[in-house]
């Protein structure tokens, strides 16, 4: 056998195959006009039932806001006249405008710090009883927020009377104090607390329902590690619950506000249908402007104060929202 024979050949490399064609990708199907204009076509009904509702009323209230416009101008012996920014310029200069400002801000305010801290606690509350307890307390809830506001004031009434109320009868019971015959509405202070009282009892349920609902996300395995840390119940209140309900709280906050600010009925009805001066909040103070000195103008020109005031606040839960929505 010859050295030839013995040698290896040496394996030559098989060719290099070309790669496969590349497949071309389809087309990106991109947004078409129509898939944007879902969203407004299923908004439309409700946009369309809004400016039915609300957008003559909104439009009819800036013009007369701007005109002199009283019981001549209503039964049409006289037209109506333009008056530019006289009727802000007289409200605005009116010292009793800014006095029931203030009050209805603290009003306001009152109303809602109570109706939070008290909705809370009991959401908080409904975590840590039996089945059968939380749903007595939400069918009770649900019955209180069902309640018409008009039956509600009445009851309201009967309760603080000053000859027959429960209310004094039951304090007069403790040691040392008699209640009976005081008259809660002989001051505005006490008055508006009685009312206040009433708009939080009125408001509460819709909170708890609502903070109740959240409270069911959050994680159980926070609030647990957060306790092996050494947390107590307020630090996981704090730093775990509230952080995760703060959208919800944002909202709430803001909607109690603009509800409480616009509280008209409870008011008008627990006095009679004329609130004294001390009772004044900024609805009532607008209706009596219209439709007890008839001066619709001015009670128009307050209206819509009012309404710049809510957008206001409305203004700052945006921020808020969308300081959330960047921190998600």
């Amino acid at each position: 056998m010859s050295a030839a024979d013995t040698t290896t050949p040496a394996k030559v490399p098989p060719p290099r195959q070309a790669p496969p064609p590349a497949v071309p990708k389809a087309p990106r199907r991109s947004r078409t006009s129509g898939g944007a204009a879902v969203p407004w076509a299923l908004l439309a009904p409700c946009l369309l039932i809004l400016a039915l509702v609300m957008g003559y009323p909104l439009v009819r209230l800036v013009t007369l806001s701007f005109q002199k416009f009283g019981q001549s101008q209503l039964w049409g012996f006289q037209p109506a006249e333009s008056v530019g920014f006289d009727n802000f310029g007289k409200v605005l200069g009116d010292s009793e405008f800014w006095t029931v400002v203030v009050r209805t801000i603290v009003f306001a305010v009152g109303s809602v710090v109570f109706t939070m801290v008290i909705g809370m606690l009991i959401a908080l509350l409904l975590q840590r009883v039996s089945g059968w307890v939380k749903t007595l307390i939400n069918i009770a809830l649900v019955a209180s927020w069902g309640m018409p506001i008009i039956v509600a004031t009445t009851v309201f009434k009967w309760l603080f009377d000053s000859d027959y109320g429960v209310f004094n009868a039951l304090l007069s019971k403790l040691p040392g104090v008699d209640m009976i015959g005081h008259n809660w509405f002989a001051s505005g202070p006490q008055g508006l607390a009685v009312i206040m009282l009433l708009v939080v009892w009125g408001a509460v349920p819709f909170v708890v329902i609502t903070l109740s609902a959240g409270l069911t996300q959050v994680p159980s395995e926070l609030e647990e590690a957060a306790r092996l840390d050494g947390a107590g119940a307020w630090g996981v209140f704090r730093y775990v619950t509230l952080p995760i309900l703060k959208p919800i709280v944002v909202m709430l906050t803001t909607l109690s506000v603009i509800w409480d600010m616009g509280v008209f009925p409870q008011v008008f009805v627990m006095r009679g249908g004329h609130p004294e001066a001390e009772f004044q909040l900024l609805t009532t103070y607008s209706y009596d402007r219209a439709f007890v000195v008839n001066d619709y103008a001015q009670g128009s020109a307050i209206a819509l104060l009012t309404v710049l005031l809510l957008l206001g606040v409305v203004a700052v839960y945006m921020r808020q929202m969308l300081q959330i929505g960047e921190v998600e």
